[in-house]
C-alpha cells in the first residue's frame, strides 16, 4: 500500500514537471538555445558581437601586368574587397565554370567602387596581355576593377602554391597541359584573406568557384566585408 502511494506521488511529481518544463524545452529547441550553459551562451554572444568572418592572414604580395599592360599590385587593391582566382585562357575543364561563377559575382556587385576581381593566369607564356584583353572581351567583362594578370611564370606558381596554397601545376597528361584549383580567395579592404566557418566551426579558407553554394556564400560574405 505504501509503495503504491509512493508510485502515485512520484508520478504526480513527474506530471507536474512535464507540464511546467516540456514547453520550455520545446521553446529552447525551436530557438536553437538548448544545451547551452552560461559559458557556452557567453561564447555564442561574443561570436555574434565580433567579426563574422575569420581572418586568415595578409594576402601574399604580387606585382603583375593586366590586360591593358598596366602594373597591378596587391597594394593597388587596398580599400577594396576583392575575389581572386588562378586560371588560364585555354583551360578546357573547370575554367569555363569558374568564368560563369565569377561573372555572377561581377554582376551582383557591378558598379560598386569598393569591389574588384583578380584573375591570374598560370600560363603566362600563352596568356599575354593581348590575349587576356581578348579573353575579357569574349567573357563580356564590364567592370574596370576586374584585372586579368600575367607575368613571370615562376613567380606566379610561387604565388599560387606557396603564397595562397592554391594548387597550380603543369601536367602534359591532362587536357590543356595545366592543373589548378577551382577555389576563390576572398580579400578584405585591409588586404587580409577572410572566410566563413563550416558546419563544424572550422575556417573553410577558400570558396568553391565550381559550386552554386560556394558562389552564394562568397556573395553573402562580400556583402559583409563591404559593410565593414
Amino acid at each position: 500500500m505504501f509503495k503504491n502511494k509512493s508510485y502515485i506521488g512520484i508520478s504526480f511529481v513527474i506530471l507536474i514537471f512535464g507540464i511546467y518544463a516540456v514547453p520550455k524545452i520545446i521553446d529552447r529547441i525551436q530557438d536553437g538555445s538548448i544545451v547551452k550553459g552560461a559559458r557556452l551562451d557567453n561564447v555564442s554572444n561574443e561570436e555574434t558581437k565580433g567579426d563574422k568572418l575569420v581572418l586568415i592572414g595578409p594576402v601574399p604580395k604580387f606585382d603583375l601586368s593586366n590586360q591593358d599592360n598596366q602594373k597591378v599590385t596587391n597594394e593597388a587593391y587596398k580599400g577594396k574587397v576583392y575575389v581572386l582566382e588562378f586560371f588560364f585562357t585555354k583551360c578546357p575543364s573547370i575554367c569555363p565554370k569558374m568564368n560563369v561563377s565569377m561573372l555572377e559575382i561581377e554582376n551582383k556587385f557591378f558598379g560598386n567602387p569598393n569591389f574588384g576581381i583578380i584573375s591570374i593566369t598560370i600560363d603566362p607564356e600563352h596568356d599575354t596581355t593581348k590575349v587576356l584583353k581578348e579573353h575579357a572581351a569574349e567573357l563580356g567583362v564590364r567592370s574596370s576593377s576586374w584585372n586579368f594578370l600575367t607575368g613571370d611564370k615562376a613567380a606566379i606558381f610561387d604565388l599560387s602554391n606557396k603564397g595562397f596554397n592554391l594548387y597550380a601545376g603543369e601536367n602534359d597528361k591532362v587536357n590543356g597541359g595545366f592543373e589548378h584549383s577551382g577555389l576563390f580567395a576572398l580579400v578584405d579592404k585591409e588586404g587580409n584573406i577572410r572566410c566563413r566557418k563550416d558546419d563544424f566551426g572550422n575556417p573553410i579558407l577558400y570558396y568553391d568557384g565550381l559550386d552554386k553554394k560556394g558562389v552564394r556564400e562568397i556573395q553573402q560574405d562580400i556583402t559583409i566585408l563591404l559593410a565593414e
